[in-house]
């Protein structure tokens, strides 16, 4: 029976589509450090995580049984992408399934901010009753500044305009602004002119601490601060300081440098006591519709790559999909070494020992490649274990179709 093993809860769902696989699940409620890891993953072949498991090289040499992993959130920084494909595992994650619901905090964030909610609210649970308009605004007519107009900052900006905000961004690449939005030539543009700077950037390490006291030096007097994207970006002190002063009015934090494993682990932060700021644990995708989309559209990409090969979507492997016909037996899944003739051997391979190729499709990238083929006959035992053996080959998988 083929094992997997999930971390961090990922939707039930998940389970569902495993077993009308074949696939046998265990979950573990939180995360596991790397030590628990090397004992937990003995003979588990599909790893499904989240933001705070890390898979380093270590864990994943260890265990080179694995076939793929499944991040089932939008990053895969905590996985060592570079081991992965060396050693021939698929690596899946979902890109989109989330967005709406961070986007959604996001905006009610905004106003909740703008409209002095949070220190009404911590005032009120004190038995102080503080109605006034003092500081509290409107989101009409305001300007939010977006870093970082991937997929949830492009959404965020569509939704922000549609409620009267003018929306400006700031990307290291050039991208096509939605409805109104200005692409601003800096990021201290953005800062400078936003009444509102909202992150949405990735957590590739060049990131870390990419937003400190410059940074909020740079924003306007009075002005707010929204980070739903990573936690190491921020340096949280510089963002204490900036809010203790006065320089900002408030901010809403979601993701911090370092986070509990599981649920009912402390937590602490500099930003707790303070009452303009509203702080969240990780949740910004965490909706019931988010995550039931999320274990859907993960479990049926690691599932496809068990039944077929098909890396539609991998984040480290050639994107490859292969339809089978009905004389197809076999399917012979081998990721190689981008080298010339890899191909070309193979086939010779397979014509030395009469095997018919039915199908057949290739891809590359960077240094590796991955190709499927499809056996019309009976499978040429022979001709696998020399492919097995080629000094480019690192891993051959055959699927009976």
């Amino acid at each position: 029976m083929t094992r997997a093993l999930l971390l961090e809860n990922p939707h039930k769902v998940a389970d569902e589509i495993f077993a009308r696989h074949g696939i046998e699940v265990q979950r573990v409620s939180g995360a596991l450090d790397e030590s628990e890891l090397l004992h937990a993953l003995e003979g588990v072949e599909y790893i499904g995580i989240r933001s705070k498991t890390t898979l380093s090289r270590k864990v994943l040499e260890a265990h080179p049984q694995i076939q793929a992993i499944g991040a089932f959130c939008i990053g895969t920084n905590q996985i060592d992408l570079a081991a992965a494909t060396e050693l021939g595992i698929s690596v899946f994650n979902a890109p989109y399934s989330n967005t709406r619901s961070v986007v959604e905090l996001a905006i009610g964030e905004i106003i909740d901010l703008s409209r002095r909610v949070t220190v009404k609210n911590s005032r009120l649970h004190r038995g102080l009753w503080d109605k006034s308009a003092d500081g509290a605004h409107e989101v009409r007519g305001h300007t939010l500044g977006i870093i970082g107009y991937g997929n949830i900052g492009t959404q965020l900006s569509v939704l922000a305009e549609a409620m009267g905000l003018n929306v400006i961004f700031y990307d290291t690449a050039e991208r096509l602004a939605l409805g109104n939005a200005t692409q601003m030539p800096t990021m201290e543009s953005v800062l400078r002119e936003a009444d509102v700077v909202s992150l949405h950037v990735d957590g590739r390490p060049s990131n870390t601490k990419m937003f400190g006291a410059q940074e909020f030096a740079m924003m306007k007097p009075g002005a707010m601060f929204i980070n739903l994207s990573r936690g190491h970006i921020v340096d949280i002190d510089a963002l204490h300081d900036a809010l203790v002063s006065g320089h900002l009015s408030g901010a809403a934090v979601d993701v911090f440098p370092t986070e509990p494993k599981k649920n009912g682990d402390p937590f602490t932060s500099p930003l707790a006591k303070l009452d303009n700021v509203i702080l969240t644990p990780h949740i910004g995708g965490s909706t019931e519709e988010a995550q039931y989309d999320i274990g859907r559209f993960v479990a049926h990409k690691l599932a496809d790559y068990r039944r077929t090969g098909s890396t539609d979507m991998s984040v480290n492997l050639p994107n490859l999909q292969l339809s089978a016909s009905e004389e197809s037996r076999y399917r012979i899944r081998l990721i190689h070494r981008n080298t010339p003739g890899v191909l070309a051997l193979v086939n010779r391979t397979f014509a030395e020992t009469g095997a018919n190729i039915g199908a057949q499709i290739l891809g590359t990238s960077g240094q590796t490649g991955y190709a499927l083929t499809d056996i019309n006959s009976e499978l040429p035992i022979e001709a696998i274990e020399e492919i097995r053996s080629m000094k480019d080959t690192i891993r051959l998988t055959i699927t009976r179709l």
